[in-house]
C-alpha cells in the first residue's frame, strides 16, 4: 500500500467518525458554546463590580481628604494653649516682674519625613544637645504632628531654615521671661512650656479667670492689662540678698524674711532661699535625670510651711493676758523655780529665778514667766485667742499653696504651758507676721495681701482683735525689748527698732534635736508709730554673729540688714535724737 493511499484512507474514516458524532448527539456542540459564554459574562460582571468597589471606596477617601481641613500646627493640642498671651506682671512702681516674649518652636509632619537619620544629623548641628534616639523615634513615629524642640531663638530658627529640610516647620509661640530671675521667685511663681501658670501669682492668675480665657480663645492676641503687685523690687531685692547672705554666713539649712505694712496688709516683699530662677524652673543633671535639689528651691517656706515660731510667741501670750485684763505692765508673776507639770520641767534659758515684771517676763523670755500668764487666761481662752488673731486656721491671701496650721487635737493644760512659748502650734511665718501686725497697729487684723490695698480698703475688712490700750501696751514692750532685751541686735540707729527674738529646738521626725534650732525675730518699726513688720527666719544655722546659734545672733542681724539697707526705700525717715515714747491709738 502506498503511502498517498493510507493518507486517503485514514481522511475518509476520520471523516466518517465526525459525521458519525454529530448525527448520533444532535445540538451538543450548541449548548456547550452557550455554557462558556455565561461564564465569560459572569467573570465580566464579577470583575466589572470589584473595580466598581474599588473605584467607590477611592473617591471617597479622595472626598474624605478634600473636604477635611489640611493638617497644621495649630490644629494639634490646644492651639490656644500655645498662642496664649499673659498679662505683664509688675511691681507698686510699675516695674516689670514678668512678661511674654515671641518665641518659634521647631514641629515635624513625621509623614512627609523621608530620612530619618539625616534630619536628626542636620538638626544636631545647630541644636547640640539634641537627644537623637527620641527624635529619631518622633521622625518615624508615622504621625501627623510632633514637636522636636520648644522655644527656639532666633538664630537657631535662621540656621534650621537654611538647611532646607522638607517635613519640618515653625510655630510661634509665647515665653514667658522674669528679668529678675530668681529675685521674687516665690512671689512671682512660674509657668510651664505651654504658658500656664503653676506656682505664685502666675498661677493666682489663671485662677482668677485667665484659664477660662485660654480656653475661649480669648487671649491669642488680645493684650491684657498689667498685673500690679503689692510688692517693692527695691526691697524685695535686698531681702533676698539679706537671707542667701545669712544663710551662707551662718551655714543654715534655710532662710526667709517678709516685710509687712501693718495698716494695710500689703506685703511688700518675702522671700524663702534656698530658691530658684523661675525663667528655668527645671535642670537636668549630666546622666539626664531630674534635679531634685534644684527643685527644692520650690519650696516657699514663708507661707507653704509651718514651724514652731519659739519665744516669737510669747508676744501673744502676754497680749492675751493683757486684753483679758489678767494682769498689766505692772504686774509681777514669779519665776523663781521651774514647773513641773506631766512629767516635764519647764524652766528658763539663763533664768533669773526670781520674781519677774511683765516687762521682764518680756525682755529676758521667761517661759516660767509666760506660762504663769497663760495658765491665769486658761486653756479655752488661750485656744480661743489664738484662733482670733488666726494663728489656728489657714490664712486666706491670693498666694496659692497656703500650709495649715498644726496644733493638738485636744488641748490640755501642758499644751498651753508649751504653746505659751512656742511649742506645741505650728504656723506659717507669714500669718505669724499678720497677727504681730495686729499687735502694733491697734489691734486691728487684717488678712495679707499681694496686691495694692488702700488704708480705705484695708480698713473696711479689717477686725478689732484686741484693745487699743493691749496695742499700745504690746508696743511699749516691743520697743522697751529692743533697746534693752534681744532686739538690741536688730537695732538700726534712726529707725528705733523693736522685736522678740525666738529660738526653738528644731522638730526632726517628730522629734526636737538638742543640737539644732529653728530660729525666727520678729520686729516692728519704727515704735513711736510703727509701719512695717518685718519677719525673720534661720533654719538650723551652725554658727552666728560672736558664733552664737540664738535667734539674736542669726535671725535678728537678718531683720538688721534689711531695715538699715530699705528703710529710706519704704519712706520711713531715720531720726536721730532723744528717744521717743511709742505714740498711742489716738495718735495713729
Amino acid at each position: 500500500m502506498t503511502m498517498i493511499s493510507l493518507a486517503v484512507r485514514l481522511r475518509s474514516r476520520a471523516h466518517f467518525s465526525l459525521k458519525g458524532n454529530i448525527s448520533s448527539k444532535p445540538g451538543a456542540i450548541i449548548g456547550t458554546s452557550v455554557g462558556r459564554r455565561n461564564q465569560e459574562r459572569q467573570r465580566i460582571s464579577i470583575l466589572i463590580a470589584a473595580f466598581a468597589v474599588v473605584f467607590l471606596v477611592v473617591g471617597a477617601r479622595l472626598t474624605q481628604y478634600g473636604l477635611a481641613e489640611p493638617i497644621a500646627a495649630a490644629s494639634i493640642g490646644k492651639s490656644t494653649d500655645a498662642f496664649a498671651s499673659r498679662p505683664d506682671i509688675l511691681d507698686r512702681h510699675g516695674e516689670l516682674l514678668a512678661t511674654d516674649l515671641n518665641m518659634v518652636s521647631l514641629y515635624a509632619e513625621p509623614r512627609k519625613i523621608v530620612d530619618a537619620d539625616e534630619v536628626v544629623e542636620k538638626l544636631a548641628t545647630v541644636i547640640p544637645d539634641l537627644d537623637w534616639r527620641d527624635t529619631h523615634r518622633k521622625l518615624q513615629s508615622g504621625s501627623a504632628f510632633q514637636w522636636l524642640r520648644r522655644q527656639l531663638s532666633p538664630r537657631q530658627q535662621a540656621d534650621i531654615l537654611a538647611l532646607g529640610i522638607p517635613g519640618i516647620g515653625f510655630r510661634p509661640e509665647k515665653r514667658r521671661f522674669y528679668p529678675g530671675g530668681p529675685t521674687a521667685a516665690h512671689i512671682v511663681g512660674h509657668v510651664n512650656v505651654d504658658n500656664q501658670g503653676l506656682a505664685g501669682m502666675e498661677r493666682y492668675i489663671d485662677q482668677e479667670g485667665l484659664a477660662d480665657l485660654r480656653a475661649a480663645g480669648m487671649t491669642s492676641e488680645t493684650p491684657l492689662e498689667p498685673i500690679k503687685l503689692s510688692i517693692d523690687l527695691r526691697v524685695q531685692n535686698i531681702v533676698r540678698e539679706a537671707v542667701a547672705r545669712a544663710m551662707s554666713a551662718y551655714q543654715a539649712e534655710a532662710a526667709g524674711a517678709v516685710v509687712l505694712d501693718v495698716e494695710t496688709g500689703e506685703v511688700l516683699a518675702m522671700a524663702s532661699v534656698p530658691d530658684y530662677d523661675p525663667n528655668e524652673p527645671s535642670r537636668t543633671l549630666p546622666d539626664g535625670k531630674v534635679d531634685k535639689a534644684y527643685e527644692n528651691g520650690w519650696f516657699n517656706r514663708m507661707s507653704n510651711a509651718t514651724f514652731e515660731m519659739g519665744s516669737t510667741f510669747k508676744s501673744f501670750t502676754l497680749a492675751m493676758g493683757l486684753d483679758a485684763g489678767k494682769i498689766n505692765l505692772n504686774s509681777v508673776v514669779d519665776a523663781s523655780r521651774p514647773i513641773r507639770m506631766g512629767g516635764f520641767t519647764i524652766k528658763d534659758f539663763r533664768g533669773k529665778y526670781r520674781p519677774l515684771t511683765i516687762p521682764e517676763v518680756f525682755q529676758y523670755s521667761s517661759n516660767i514667766g509666760t506660762a504663769a500668764v497663760a495658765d491665769m487666761v486658761g486653756i479655752a481662752g488661750h485656744q480661743a485667742f489664738l484662733t482670733r488673731l488666726g494663728l489656728l486656721s489657714k490664712m486666706e491671701t491670693e498666694l496659692p499653696g497656703v500650709a495649715t496650721p498644726t496644733q493638738p487635737r485636744t488641748w490640755k493644760k501642758i499644751n498651753s504651758v508649751t504653746i505659751s512659748f512656742g511649742h506645741g502650734v505650728a504656723t506659717t511665718p507669714l500669718q505669724t507676721a499678720v497677727a504681730a501686725a495686729a499687735l502694733l497697729n491697734g489691734g486691728e487684723l487684717i488678712s495679707p495681701t499681694f496686691l495694692p490695698r488702700s488704708r480705705d480698703e484695708a480698713k473696711a475688712n479689717a477686725q478689732q482683735v484686741i484693745q487699743a490700750t493691749t496695742s499700745a501696751d504690746m508696743r511699749y514692750l516691743y520697743n522697751r525689748n529692743g533697746v534693752m532685751g534681744s532686739g538690741r541686735s536688730a537695732q538700726v540707729p534712726g529707725f528705733h527698732v523693736g522685736g522678740k527674738t525666738g529660738t526653738a529646738d528644731k522638730v526632726i521626725n517628730g522629734r526636737y534635736a538638742t543640737d539644732l534650732n529653728f530660729n525666727a525675730f520678729l520686729a516692728g518699726f519704727p515704735m513711736d508709730k510703727p509701719r512695717y513688720i518685718v519677719l525673720s527666719i534661720i533654719d538650723a544655722p551652725l554658727t552666728g554673729e560672736k558664733g552664737g546659734r540664738q535667734a539674736a545672733y542669726t535671725a535678728a542681724p537678718i531683720v538688721r540688714e534689711i531695715i538699715g539697707r530699705a528703710g529710706s526705700f519704704l519712706g520711713v525717715q531715720p531720726r536721730f535724737g532723744p528717744e521717743t515714747a511709742p505714740q498711742l491709738l489716738a495718735d495713729f
